[in-house]
């Protein structure tokens, strides 16, 4: 790839690749595919990477985009050590763009994930670490901080194809008041919104940033209330 190369779009081998892998999730298999997997799926991911960090910065300034494998572009290969019946590779091509002093998982975020016929762009926190779940639920229930966040999940709730995600615990955590406005905000792990649609026709062209960010920016005051919460 060459170092002023630019992102012009996934490729329809990057779908096939992945719809594949899926019928043939082995190591002989994708060994004998390496070289489609290093042209479709990394070579124009690591150049998104690149131009959608660029983008991202007018909504959040310090976001980390890396276009490096476990950086910001998820491994493929699956930890497998505690699996009974491991399939080596992920069918999924992840990437995450990370804010903040903690590390990526630690961090809030905008995700990008194909898993063909799908598409996902998603901001926020999957999981928010259990050492800092005390701090979100008391900003929950705080009058100034819970009122902010229940306007953005109200936002969010109503922008097209997007769901508010993270909810993990079926009930109001104890010493919270379950009749609470914000109770079933308390019920959450992760708090995150997530954009699915079937994968667009932007994908196979540059327009895929314009796309993602259309997107993201809508996402982007709940990425702030995080970052605001946990730094």
């Amino acid at each position: 790839m060459a170092d002023d190369a630019v992102f012009s779009g996934f490729t329809k081998e990057t779908v096939r690749f992945f719809v594949a892998l899926r019928k043939n999730n082995n190591k002989e298999w994708f060994d004998r595919n390496r070289e489609t997997y290093d042209r479709h799926v990394m070579g124009p991911a690591k150049l998104f990477v690149t131009a959608i960090g660029k983008r991202l910065k007018k909504i959040a300034p310090h976001i980390v985009a890396v276009p490096k494998v476990n950086k910001s572009i998820f491994r493929i290969n699956r930890d497998t050590r505690f699996s009974l019946a491991p399939s080596p590779y992920k069918t999924n091509l992840g990437i995450y763009f990370w804010d903040g002093v903690r590390s990526r998982m630690e961090s809030s975020g905008f995700y990008f994930h194909l898993e063909p016929p799908d598409l996902m762009v998603g901001g926020g926190m999957y999981m928010i670490p259990d050492a800092l779940l005390g701090r979100y639920r008391k900003a929950i229930v705080d009058p100034k901080r819970g009122a902010e966040i229940a306007k953005i999940a109200a936002g969010i709730s109503k922008l097209d194809s997007t769901s508010l995600g993270g909810q993990h615990y079926k009930r109001v955590p104890a010493g919270y008041d379950p009749a609470h406005p914000n109770a079933a905000l308390l019920k959450h792990k992760g708090l995150y919104a997530s954009f699915e649609s079937k994968i667009p026709a932007e994908f196979f062209s540059a327009h895929l940033v314009d796309y993602c960010f259309e997107r993201y920016e809508p996402q982007a005051p709940l990425h702030r209330w995080l970052m605001k919460l946990f730094g």
